[in-house]
């Protein structure tokens, strides 16, 4: 097992010297998920590295407002044409409660399952030409780093939950005023509305 050792903006890579990682233009921060393969592709299809990884992903996205360490287990396994890379890994993210707005803590789990090809050749030192269909985030770069932060982001935007409640019993806002009705009645006056719409109204 390869414990995963990282700084902010380097990642510890198996040769033992940092290499920084170049922001994408979707982060906020320098924080990046990178490992250099170069020996695991001079190895034969079925060689394999596991690490254990926890890993300050803060910023890696607008839209994740993440609120504890990327943690869990990476295995990259040698193929015919590239590095197959899988994993289990968890972290927390904060979204607004659907009724109320009030900010909720809610664990995310991904599951990974990512095929890497190499942009240079190893024997020749040659660009390899991309596939049809293949994306940039899934090539390692002209000094066999393995980037994983592009896919980790993806999944976790996809992993999320589209809405959260802070609580089953969530009374939500007045709707005229704006007050959190979880913290007390509001003065408004409120009609009762047709009762046969209140299951409806609960759904909101």
């Amino acid at each position: 097992m390869y414990p995963a050792v990282a700084t902010a903006g380097f990642r510890q890579a198996e040769s033992g010297m940092p290499r920084r990682s170049r922001p994408s233009p979707f982060l906020l921060s320098v924080y990046t998920v990178r490992f250099n393969v170069a020996q695991l592709l001079k190895s034969a299809a079925g060689a394999s590295r596991e690490y254990d990884l926890e890993e300050d992903i803060t910023g890696i996205d607008k839209e994740l407002d993440v609120v504890k360490p990327l943690r869990g287990k990476v295995k990259f396994l040698r193929t015919g044409d590239g590095i197959l890379v899988t994993g289990h890994l968890q972290t927390e993210v904060r979204l607004p409660c659907r009724r109320c707005l009030t900010p909720v803590v809610v664990p995310v789990a991904v599951d990974l399952e990512e095929q890497f090809r190499p942009s240079i050749d190893l024997l020749t030192g040659q660009p390899v030409p991309l596939d049809g269909g293949e994306e940039e985030a899934t090539r390692t770069d002209a000094r066999h780093m393995l980037d994983l932060t592009e896919v980790v982001r993806q999944n976790l935007l996809l992993s999320q939950p589209m809405s959260v409640l802070c609580s089953p019993q969530c009374r939500g806002l007045c709707p005229e005023c704006g007050e959190n009705l979880n913290e007390g009645s509001c003065k408004c006056q409120h009609e009762s509305g047709d009762p046969r719409l209140a299951r409806l109204r609960d759904l909101l």
